[in-house]
């Protein structure tokens, strides 16, 4: 069985819809950061949700009319969904917010893509009972750019938050929602996918995990990726494969670890080089070393968490991200609706359904068969 052909790419101006009432930050970090990818992108469009004279008043600023004047619809949404605010409670009494109208622009396409540094998990809710997901996922997946020692920067790791659960067919899921990410993310044509494990050993870790190992090496040659097998918390940011594939739980922890571990960093060279005045001296010859270092591991510059298994994309932003963080969240927006990524993770998770089943009625078909020197 081949895998199913995907779509062809998007061209002409790309719509995104912006809620830009979420976030720790407000709506000015918001409207500076799309501004700031207005600047560089002659092709975005955007439809922009929340109080609409607050928005229009932001952009009118001269140091952003320029850039976002004809570019931006306003459409009034006279609510916020709070970081504090239950999934439940928005579900129920959200439909006059920000969050509810921008997921709307996608569902009636008229935006390809949604960013919104507002809460995660009422944005995860609303957008499963709004956009809906693609027939054939069970569970849908978070899935975040992770600074690596690969030729292309990064890695893709998923799930890191939308469920805290997922099965060995989940998990076959999200390997082929990566292999598609990976593919028009990071224009990579043979992904390497690994699943996450305490060991490297196949005998190591839940039974779930070995029976995803058999689902997602069993997929490998007609899904045109290669399986490397295990792989274990290091090889997140290494060289070994370029798709990490796990459950929400272990995914948010690593993830929420390694923007502690890169904050600490940080912290600690700042404090090392102001120690004396010698240090300061050789903080300013390694001025441009350290700047550089210092982008590979900012968080705000790989800013977007994608929600894959949607009728629609959603990119979930920092919510405390500025406007460096809202503009790279844009951009992994633009990046995506270009590619035409909705359309193709559908095939994809389609193909995925079909080799699940495949595998597991050869896997049935195997445990019935009669033993060598049986009779039936």
């Amino acid at each position: 069985m081949s895998s199913q052909p995907e779509t062809t790419e998007a061209s002409g101006p790309v719509v995104i819809s912006i809620d830009a009432m979420g976030g720790d930050r407000g709506p000015a970090a918001v409207i500076a950061g799309i501004a700031q990818s207005a600047k560089k992108n002659s092709e975005i469009r955007f439809i922009l949700h929340g109080d609409a004279a607050e928005l229009k008043r932001l952009a009118a600023k001269r140091l952003y009319a320029r850039h976002l004047d004809g570019r931006c619809e306003y459409r009034d949404a006279a609510e916020v969904v709070s970081m504090d605010d239950k999934p439940s409670q928005v579900m129920r009494r959200g439909q006059n917010t920000s969050m509810w109208s921008a997921l709307e622009s996608v569902r009636n396409r008229e935006a390809t893509v949604a960013v919104s540094c507002g809460n995660t998990g009422a944005l995860m809710a609303l957008s499963m009972v709004r956009l809906r997901k693609i027939p054939g996922v069970n569970r849908p997946a978070i899935a975040v750019l992770w600074p690596s020692r690969n030729t292309q920067g990064f890695n893709i790791m998923l799930d890191v938050g939308a469920d805290v659960r997922a099965d060995a067919e989940d998990l076959l899921q999200y390997a082929m929602m990566g292999v598609s990410y990976a593919r028009n993310g990071l224009a990579l044509s043979r992904p390497r996918v690994g699943l996450l494990n305490v060991g490297t050993e196949e005998h190591k870790g839940r039974a779930e995990l070995r029976s995803a190992h058999e689902l997602i090496e069993g997929a490998a040659e007609s899904a045109h990726y290669e399986f490397v097998g295990f792989v274990e918390g290091g090889d997140i940011p290494g060289d070994r494969c370029d798709v990490i594939v796990t459950d929400g739980f272990t995914g948010n922890v690593a993830l929420k670890t390694g923007e502690g571990t890169a904050s600490l960093i940080g912290q600690r060279l700042k404090e090392a080089f102001a120690y004396s005045p010698l240090s300061r001296f050789a903080s300013l010859l390694a001025f441009t070393s350290l700047r550089r270092l210092q982008k590979r591991i900012d968080p705000r510059r790989v800013n977007g968490g994608v929600f894959l298994g949607l009728n629609g994309t959603v990119v979930k932003s920092h919510g405390s991200a500025d406007a460096t963080g809202v503009s790279a969240a844009v951009k992994l927006a633009f990046h995506l609706a270009q590619q035409g990524f909705s359309d193709k993770l559908a095939a994809r998770v389609a193909s995925a359904a079909e080799q699940a089943q495949d595998a597991i009625g050869a896997q049935d078909q195997e445990e019935d068969a009669p033993k060598e020197g049986t009779h039936s």
